[in-house]
């Protein structure tokens, strides 16, 4: 019924416990996981678990964030992205939030791998899972400079993690962009990600952990897993007054439709 969109099974704190997550996951009713790759180094980890797993698939990409590890070239990406059961190319985007004392300038590198995997993802025609943190209007301005309008030839994906205003929301919808929530929705504090999330329309969105961090409400603060992502559908369900079942149903039909490899 439902689906992880977005998790990092290969982190140390859940790879360990691999076994004990999908039996869990099954007693929950998530079916399926999509793995997400960081960095080129943990490609081949990351992929393993596709290839083990019939209900688990694999991107390829490096975070914005990570800094100090090999810088993926484009032929790096298309090599790894053409591989089976590598349905997507990410987590990619900028992320501005740890800038310290550098300036917006010092972040050209960030700028510059975004772009490589932007057009990685057109060349593959597999979509874009996109990371942004306090660089939306950045994000948008690439994304749009690339060729990303939702027209012939653009990749589209989906921006993962959402905690962007609603305007940044109708911008991603309009370049042909899926928008995916976390835990986040169930905290307390996050009353305008909830208007936003209330916003998007239903053949839109998508649903995940982002394990194992953001674990939601009612248990924040520990190690997030995919077998938690009910609790999101729950919070989504509240807001678009349907039931939870109707939410892991519909996202899940945007998986596949997004992820068009998860049906090969």
């Amino acid at each position: 019924m439902f689906t992880d969109s977005h998790c990092h099974l290969t982190f140390p704190e859940l790879v360990s416990s691999l076994e004990e997550i999908r039996l869990a996951m099954a007693a929950a009713q998530v079916e399926r996981a999509l793995c997400i790759c960081t960095t080129l180094e943990e490609f081949s980890e990351v992929h393993g678990l596709a290839m083990r797993y019939d209900n688990f698939w694999s991107t390829v990409g490096v975070h914005p964030d990570n800094e100090d590890v090999a810088e993926p070239t484009l032929e790096d990406l298309l090599q790894r992205g053409a591989l089976s059961r590598v349905v997507a190319v990410g987590e990619t985007g900028l992320d501005y939030y740890r800038l310290g004392t550098r300036t917006h300038a010092d972040m050209e590198w960030q700028r510059e791998r975004f772009r490589t995997h932007i057009r990685a993802a057109r060349q593959l025609g597999k979509p874009l899972v996109i990371h942004t943190r306090s660089a939306s209007d950045d994000t948008l301005a690439i994304l749009r400079e690339e060729g990303e309008n939702g027209g012939a030839g653009s990749a589209g994906g989906v921006f993962h993690c959402f905690t962007e205003s609603r305007e940044v929301a109708k911008a991603a919808l309009e370049m042909g962009f899926y928008i995916s929530f976390s835990g986040i929705l169930t905290f307390k504090t996050a009353q305008d990600i909830r208007d936003v999330a209330a916003w998007v329309p239903m053949d839109r969105l998508l649903i995940e952990t982002d394990s194992p961090y953001l674990a939601p409400v009612p248990f924040r603060g520990k190690t997030n897993n995919p077998s938690y992502v009910p609790y999101v559908a729950q919070q989504l369900a509240q807001l678009k007054g349907c039931s939870v079942e109707s939410i892991g149903d519909t996202t899940s039909r945007n998986f596949e439709q997004l992820f068009r490899g998860v049906n090969a």
